[in-house]
């Protein structure tokens, strides 16, 4: 028999639907992701943590899952809303079912709902708080649990994504996915790239070792001092979950290093490179969080389609001297990317490794590249 589950958010509305995944109940921010594949790299992606996350597209889990398209070891969203689970999974690469997965990771999952309402409502209002039940059925109690949830604002989530300790990373792209610089094996003459890690999925390291890196990544809230003993050629900020306000030891860290070796900064690492650098952020009504997001470059005039997830965006009234803005939102005009005006630093708001696509903005790769060696970024 079907398992009744609801979604309740803090204005009232409830959504009652069946349960898929693990039982139990959960609290988020309610958000949304326009994708029509990637649901799995959706599901593993770090940055998703305290959010309850609504697929657009109606028909989710066709395909399967596997153990190759994960973006890091275990799910951090804390739930997954979808309008209809398909009934069977087909691919050579499939695995196992997409319940079955998060049943596996402890996600609790719901569909039958109407998606459409939902994504209209959080259009309109805003992401909200809510909650998302299998034992709690009562509409007038789940409210009042979303309402006392815990907002994202405030919160330093990025602690709660990050890797134990710092490793070497050794995983190159996969063979679908091919750089000019594909394959070359790390030697004690190239470039040693450190990684700040927030909650970082793991096709962007793949991207700088399958570029013939060294690449060591560490904890988001190592010190400077900790990062320059390891003598690296150029430092990479990554993306994460959640408000980048808090994570003062983050800002305090890149600014004692932005003037010491070359920066990339994606999504979370985007904002904080410019915190560090005397930037103001702010949070969006209801983000950016798609693989359909369209960007234009400044610099070339070229548009990019890109995958987006972010909820909170640098605010551009705030931006100081040292940076000026090198792309654009075209939904809504915001700030999208950075740089700084006298050091080879910069920064983007969207993700150029992009798994599962698309692949526009491989060339911010290469920019980097070519600034751990001195060439003009």
């Amino acid at each position: 028999m079907p398992i009744t589950a609801k979604l309740a958010l803090e204005d009232g509305s409830v959504f009652p639907g069946q349960a898929f995944g693990a039982e139990g109940e959960v609290t988020g921010e309610v958000v949304f992701n326009t994708a029509m594949t990637g649901y799995q790299e959706i599901l593993t992606d770090p940055s998703y943590a305290g959010q309850i996350v609504t697929m657009t597209y109606p028909e989710i889990g066709n395909y399967g899952t596997n153990t190759v398209d994960i973006e890091h070891h275990r799910p951090s969203l804390s739930g997954f809303v979808i309008r209809s689970e398909s009934r069977i999974h087909s691919n050579y690469r499939s695995e196992a079912a997409l319940s079955d997965f998060l049943k596996q990771n402890n996600i609790i999952g719901i569909s039958g709902i109407d998606t459409r309402a939902l994504v209209r409502r959080i259009r309109i209002e805003g992401a909200m708080r809510g909650v998302l039940s299998t034992t709690d059925l009562d509409d007038a109690s789940l409210v009042a649990k979303a309402k006392a949830s815990e907002s994202l604002v405030g919160r330093d989530l990025a602690k709660t994504v990050m890797p134990a300790q710092g490793v070497q990373w050794d995983d190159q792209l996969h063979e679908w996915i091919t750089v000019d610089e594909a394959g070359q094996q790390p030697s004690g003459d190239q470039p040693h790239v450190v990684c700040m890690d927030f909650g970082m999925k793991w096709n962007i390291p793949r991207h700088l070792r399958s570029r013939g890196n060294r690449v060591t990544i560490v904890r988001g809230d190592v010190s400077a001092d900790e990062i320059l003993a390891l003598k690296p050629d150029g430092l990479f900020i990554s993306n994460g979950p959640g408000d980048p306000e808090p994570l003062s030891y983050a800002k305090q860290t890149i600014s004692e290093l932005v003037d010491k070796m070359p920066v990339f900064g994606i999504c979370l690492g985007h904002q904080l490179l410019s915190l560090a650098c005397g930037a103001q952020t702010y949070k969006l009504k209801f983000g950016h969080r798609g693989v359909n997001q369209p960007v234009l470059d400044l610099t070339t005039g070229k548009v990019e389609i890109t995958t987006q997830n972010h909820g909170f965006a640098v605010d551009e009234k705030s931006l100081p001297d040292c940076l000026e803005i090198t792309h654009r939102h075209l939904n809504d005009d915001t700030v999208a990317g950075v740089r700084h005006k006298t050091l080879p630093a910069f920064s983007v708001q969207y993700h150029p490794e992009a798994s599962s696509g698309p692949h526009d903005s491989h060339y911010l790769f290469e920019r980097f590249q070519s600034s751990l060696s001195g060439s003009p970024a």
